[in-house]
């Protein structure tokens, strides 16, 4: 007999939809309160779920859902230098 595997779900901090952890990157804050996007989905550190899409992250700037998930305060220069790399992953 076969086992299934679970697959790991995630909701997206901008659209609000459930997908797999894989389809999704993790945007972290490390202890060291920085903000970094985590391609490995294995660093230490609280992580918010988003879509690779640039609508998805502009719902969660607007919602304040990327605040509400790592709580902190995220000033408009990090959002930039995030959205910056959004669209670097989104060329590739």
């Amino acid at each position: 007999m076969g086992q299934t595997r679970k697959i790991p779900m995630r909701k997206c901090i901008g659209c609000q939809e459930m997908k797999s952890k894989k389809e999704m990157m993790r945007i972290l804050r490390t202890p060291e309160d920085e903000l970094v996007i985590d391609t490995t989905g294995r660093k230490n550190g609280r992580g918010a779920y988003l879509c690779f899409s640039r609508d998805c992250f502009e719902k969660a700037v607007k919602s304040k859902g990327l605040e509400r998930s790592l709580k902190m305060n995220i000033p408009m220069e990090v959002y930039d230098s995030l959205k910056k790399e959004i669209e670097q992953i989104e060329t590739k």
